[in-house]
């Protein structure tokens, strides 16, 4: 127990690892026979004795295939007069599990596999209004210069001719948090971000953990893989600590003028977790809002049912953002790309942050009255 606890003080870095740690000892050191119930798993489900198996469980997966990572394949038996090939494709009903699946929760084929399905979305995203009008077939505003030149050519005939104005794809800015506490979702959210680029020319794409870093070059690269490369070796604060004021600072002085221009829309995507005491966030964070068309937040945080905004940075960010969204499956993904297609019609901010405002509103109420009567 003792050699237990000085393990456990050496590897987990965070509460939450905790369990994944206790059931990694447990199959190594305590039951043996519980590895080749996981590696059940693998098979289809005639294979398994019971259903309802309190191993069969996403962690206990992912267990599984990290400690089977690293051991050589076992030599195939000279005297097998036959083979049984099992056919392992994703069924329908595998794919539909894995669009609502958490990213934390995958495996890593299913990761790998999610990959793929964010490489392949067709993201649809907000346009806005240009000066430019086009001609119209039937309807639209009356345009007298097109009808006067329709005019002329048609010998003094008086068709009326009306016309429309056209729309422009907006610039989009993405700000990432790649801290400790987001490192679960860095790999995807950064192939979002690729997704994104390559759908879109006008992307703009910054990371922060303890500092700002402009990888807008990098995610440029056609191969997804590639580009995620680059950026591993570009950025030197992978999973380190979070000052989302100080990232602010940064980008509000030396890069909001240049690429908030033209109705830009910002995604921020952090769970809003603060380490930064000396930084002013609410006035950063109100200067975002006030440089960009609309500040949407992306917290993976959202995937808790009983989330509620009680630390102290989604406390202050909460009342300047346009949206407060969970980005933590290729579901919430769509569910994004469907919302931003609409361009997000007059009342849609009261109508999506009413409650979040609400629950905000309430717990601060709580908390003053706890400190009245303390």
């Amino acid at each position: 127990m003792v050699y237990r606890r000085w393990l456990a003080s050496c590897l987990v870095k965070q509460p939450e690892d905790r369990l994944l740690f206790d059931q990694a000892f447990h199959i190594f050191w305590r039951n043996p026979r519980l590895m080749e119930k996981m590696r059940d798993l693998l098979l289809p489900s005639l294979t398994r004795e019971t259903e309802g198996d309190p191993d069969d469980d996403p962690t206990s997966r992912r267990i599984d295939e990290a400690l089977n990572a690293a051991r050589p394949p076992e030599a195939k038996e000279e005297d097998d007069d036959e083979a049984i090939e099992i056919d392992m494709s994703m069924t329908t009903s595998t794919v539909e599990r894995l669009q609502t699946t958490d990213f934390q929760m995958m495996s890593v084929a299913e990761m790998a596999e999610a990959e793929r399905a964010i490489d392949s979305m067709v993201l649809a995203l907000p346009t806005r209004s240009s000066r430019r009008f086009a001609a119209a077939p039937s309807h639209g505003r009356l345009s007298f210069k097109r009808t006067l030149r329709q005019m002329v050519r048609r010998g003094g005939l008086p068709l009326p001719v009306h016309e429309q104005r056209l729309r422009k794809p907006r610039p989009i800015v993405v700000i990432c948090d790649i801290s400790g506490s987001m490192e679960r979702y860095s790999r995807m959210l950064l192939r979002l971000v690729h997704a994104l680029t390559q759908r879109r020319g006008n992307v703009h794409s910054f990371l922060f953990g303890t500092r700002l870093s402009n990888v807008t070059r990098q995610m440029k690269d056609r191969d997804a893989d590639a580009a995620l490369r680059a950026i591993s070796t570009y950025v030197e604060d992978w999973s380190g600590g979070t000052r989302i004021s100080s990232a602010l600072q940064n980008f509000n002085r030396d890069w909001s003028r240049r690429v908030l221009g033209q109705g830009a829309l910002v995604l921020l995507i952090t769970d809003g977790l603060d380490r930064d005491e000396g930084g002013d966030l609410a006035f950063e964070i109100d200067r975002l809002h006030r440089s960009c068309s609309r500040l949407i937040w992306l917290n993976p945080l959202l995937r808790f049912d009983g989330f509620e905004p009680r630390s102290g940075g989604v406390q202050t960010m909460l009342p300047h953002v346009d949206a407060f969204l969970p980005i933590h499956s290729l579901d919430s993904i769509r569910k994004l790309s469907g919302m931003l297609e609409d361009d997000m019609p007059p009342g849609w901010r009261a109508q999506s942050l009413a409650s979040w405002q609400h629950r905000l509103h309430d717990i601060l109420d709580e908390e003053a009255g706890n400190g009245v009567a303390g």
